[in-house]
């Protein structure tokens, strides 16, 4: 999981989306590795089953998907295939729209988002 506050630019976990797809995503047997850029700390105690990554890179290693769940800057700028060819599967979830079907597609990603158009691609 990329991102585990409600919103970029605060540790703030109150409402975080993030905690029902820990949850979700654990009842379905998913291991979860997360990096987010201020909230891990407060996150931890609260998801304390979650390992928490150094960086977007090291949360993405070996994985079979990406979730992008909070839109921080940080998020815009990935390297894409240096992503994808570190990850297992090739999956993007991108909760936030942040990356442009024809990007995540270059990268390798088969490119899941949530409303707008072109939800799933």
């Amino acid at each position: 999981l990329l991102g585990l506050t409600f919103k970029p630019n605060t540790d703030d976990m109150r409402d975080a989306p993030s905690l029902a797809i820990v949850q979700a995503l654990e009842d379905a047997g998913a291991t979860i590795v997360a990096y987010d850029p201020e909230g891990m700390e407060v996150a931890a105690p609260m998801i304390p089953s979650v390992k928490m990554a150094s960086d977007a890179y090291e949360a993405a290693d070996g994985a079979d998907a990406l979730v992008l769940v909070t839109e921080w800057d940080i998020f815009r700028a990935l390297d894409l295939k240096r992503i994808a060819a570190s990850m297992a599967g090739k999956a993007l979830i991108d909760l936030r729209n942040i990356y442009p079907l024809a990007e995540a597609q270059d990268a390798g990603f088969t490119l899941t988002r949530v409303g707008g158009s072109g939800a799933k691609a």
